[in-house]
């Protein structure tokens, strides 16, 4: 069955007031997890809000209970490789084995330029992410002293300690829609592939090349869950409908992969995307305020998985 989760764009404006009133909606709802990007600041000005990811996350382990969460996704271009595995261990450890781990090359040129961060030409950057999986990849599951020596990273005789409590520690999602670099990448250490914006043929078909890969890694296609990350327009007038439309066609805007409609209209979408493949959607929901919306969208999907 088809789970449903909530993502939003935590450059966008998120303050501790809206990111815990939104934590407590989501998990009182029943949705089936919260997901948030991992940004400095948005890729076009004015510069808004921007609560720090880890920070965020830190607090929504303690302060939730059911719901799975995390990054969608953690650029290594942030953070170094140990960094983010001794993060990603304790915090999944605090919340009881909840956190997924998504990580990314990065791609934003905006916020690198302007933090002094080096994004790097796309050969090197999928380089180093590679490099960044293998480091976090090893610290996460290896019980014994790893080391490793890369263009980029390095690790000598180093130990994550304590161990993650969770066997292997929390489960790695890699996202994005890339068939050459980025479906290789999630085949080899992935345990969940995040697609972006797709429609329901184009999700099927790069599920399907993520198979091919898998089968090279020697992996069966069940080993690799498969979710996708993509916009919502929802409301439950016809009215509402239009004010968030801004004008744009529904049907260019679910030629993009975005859920588009009103009521239960978004229910035959859904349920394209199941029949795709999709085991987990999380719906980019851009109006931190609009509380009602998602309980007005919950009981919309309250018969889909949680």
């Amino acid at each position: 069955m088809l789970e449903i989760a909530i993502m939003i764009e935590g450059q966008n404006g998120l303050t501790w007031r809206r990111w815990q009133n939104i934590a407590a909606a989501v998990e009182e709802l029943g949705f089936a997890g919260l997901y948030r990007s991992d940004h400095f600041t948005n890729a076009d000005a004015p510069d808004k809000d921007s609560l720090e990811c880890w920070t965020s996350l830190t607090w929504l382990a303690s302060h939730t209970k059911r719901i799975e969460f995390g990054p969608l996704v953690s650029p290594v271009s942030f953070r170094a490789p140990a960094l983010t595995a001794r993060m990603a261990a304790a915090v999944d450890d605090l919340s009881g084995g909840r956190l997924m781990l998504g990580l990314g090359a990065g791609w934003q040129e905006r916020e690198h330029h302007l933090f002094g961060l080096d994004l790097l030409d796309m050969k090197a950057r999928f380089v180093r992410f590679e490099e960044g999986l293998e480091a976090i990849t090893r610290l996460l599951k290896s019980d014994q002293p790893v080391s490793f020596e890369g263009q980029f990273f390095q690790l000598r005789q180093a130990s994550l300690l304590p161990r993650p409590q969770r066997p292997g520690g929390p489960s790695i999602l890699i996202g994005g829609n890339g068939e050459k670099r980025t479906l290789r990448l999630a085949a080899r250490y992935a345990d969940e592939w995040n697609a972006v914006f797709q429609t329901p043929a184009g999700f099927a078909h790069l599920s399907a090349r993520l198979d091919d890969w898998l089968s090279d890694e020697g992996r069966k296609p069940e080993a690799v869950r498969r979710s996708m990350m993509t916009g919502i327009r929802f409301a439950q007038t016809r009215a509402g409908l239009e004010s968030k439309l801004h004008g744009r066609p529904v049907e260019e805007l679910r030629e993009r992969g975005m859920i588009v409609g009103v009521g239960d209209e978004i229910l035959p979408q859904l349920a394209e995307l199941e029949k795709a493949g999709v085991q987990r959607v999380m719906l980019q929901w851009m109006d931190l305020e609009d509380l009602e919306g998602l309980e007005g969208l919950r009981k919309v999907v309250g018969g889909l998985g949680t």
